[in-house]
């Protein structure tokens, strides 16, 4: 398995823990899938649905993914 992190490096893992515990803390640490296809949804669901467009980030001033974006492009028009 390759290391995700340089050696020595403790901020290397930061983003993608705080993905991981929220992933964990609104989907259910504990939860069984009745099936392959039901936890892949779910997940699915999770980041392409409320974690990349709906959930608000503190870094993009307390907006959506899709706002910043959206603000992003507008600026440069």
């Amino acid at each position: 398995m390759s290391r995700l992190t340089r050696r020595g490096n403790c901020w290397d893992n930061a983003v993608s823990e705080n993905f991981f515990k929220i992933l964990k803390s609104e989907t259910g640490f504990n939860t069984v899938y009745e099936s392959f296809e039901t936890a892949e949804r779910e997940m699915f669901e999770f980041i392409e649905i409320w974690y990349n467009r709906q959930r608000i980030h503190s870094l993009l001033g307390y907006m959506t993914p899709e706002e910043f974006g959206k603000s992003i492009i507008k600026q440069t028009a």
